[in-house]
Parts: C-alpha cells; structure tokens; sequence
C-alpha cells in the first residue's frame, strides 16, 4: 500500500482580478538591511535635530542635500551645518502619496532654500494652511522625536512672526 503524501493547504484563494493575461493580488514582505555609507552623518545628524549639508573644498559650492564628491570640480566635500530657518523656494500639494504618506494625504512638499547654500532641500511642509503657502514664505525645520533614521525624519512649518 503506497501513502499519499501531501502538502498541507489551507482554506485560503487568491484574488484574481484579470484571467488573460492573470492578474493576481500577492502580499510580500521583506527585512532589508541598508547602509547609509558616505551619507550616515546626515541621518545621524537628523536624529539629533541637526541639518547637515556639504560643502566643497575646492571650488566652495555648498550643497543643501550632500554630495560625497563635488558634481562641479570633482573634489571631496566636508560637513557643516546648515541652517534650521530657510524659505519655501516652491511646493506642491500632493494627493497621492506612497504608503507611508496616505494618512497624510494631501501633504504639501517643498523646496527650502537656505542662505548662503547653492542648492535645494526637499522637505514636507506641515501646518502650511491651504491658500496661504507662498514662495518666499519663512520655514523652519523641525524632527520627529524618535528618529528612523529616513529622510522623513525632518519636516518644516511655517516660521512665526
């Protein structure tokens, strides 16, 4: 007598939502181990409420989103601390968002433009009333208390006169 053998199964189907070609709704969830390289002081700097930018050596472009090596002369870049009061350069209401955005959706993205620093930080603007975000409007950064190490870790609002 031979004994059947076979793979357990449970009650469970599969959403089918196309037959030609099929299409089908699959779950799928993952670890994933990252490292942040030549960036960790930023993310660091983030969970300590600090914003940092780099600045080249060689040529003394200051870039507001860091850049291990200069994009203009080629040479390494170092550190320093950008300011945490900038102004909106432009934004955009978003609404539609990624998942770790839909509880927030329509959420307001900007472009913070810091004194002295050549280039752009791209942030969220939270408490921006709707009708009343404007270019050239004072910003601040603020941090989430307990840090993710992401770059959703600062987010600005609208600077208090």
């Amino acid at each position: 007598m031979v004994k059947k053998i076979r793979l357990p199964e449970n009650e469970e189907g599969t959403a089918l939502f196309n037959l030609d070609p099929i299409i089908i709704k699959n779950h799928y969830e993952m670890d994933y181990i990252h490292s942040y390289a030549q960036d960790s002081p930023f993310f660091a700097g983030l969970s300590r409420g600090v914003l940092l930018g780099s600045h080249c050596e060689g040529c003394g472009y200051k870039y507001a989103t860091p850049r291990g090596v200069c994009m203009y002369c080629g040479k390494e870049t170092t550190w320093f601390e950008l300011p945490q009061k900038g102004k909106i350069h432009t934004w955009t209401t978003c609404h539609y968002g990624g998942e770790a955005f839909l509880k927030e959706t329509p959420y307001q993205l900007l472009l913070v433009e810091f004194e002295g620093v050549d280039t752009l930080f791209l942030s969220r603007l939270i408490g921006g009333e709707e009708g009343k975000v404007a270019i050239g409007m004072e910003v601040e950064a603020r941090f989430v208390r307990n840090s993710k190490f992401m770059a959703t870790d600062v987010y600005f609002i609208p600077t208090s006169k």
